[in-house]
């Protein structure tokens, strides 16, 4: 990721989640638009790619990248979409 500008900063910040033991995450479909990615698709190859650097560094992928599934509304119905929890190593 490129460097942030004050404004960018303020807005990762603002998105931060905190789990329960204190941990911080970002859901990676509040995070793409921040980063200036408008489709959900262009994102997610992004995630992709950094899954991909995270184990060749020999990190762990499953404790930086946790999908998660979340139901939002679609017009009249909902519907499950796929997100990820994102740690700041992520």
């Amino acid at each position: 990721m490129s460097r942030l500008n004050a404004e960018e900063y303020k807005s990762f910040e603002d998105i931060k989640q905190t789990d329960e033991d204190g941990g911080e995450f970002w859901y990676a479909r509040a995070l793409a638009p921040v980063l200036q990615y408008t489709e959900w698709r262009n994102f997610s190859k992004v995630i992709d790619r950094a899954m991909l650097a995270c184990q060749n560094s020999a990190h762990a992928v499953s404790d930086h990248f946790v999908e998660v599934n979340k139901i939002v509304n679609a017009g009249a119905t909902t519907k499950k979409v796929t997100d990820f929890k994102l740690t700041r190593y992520a």
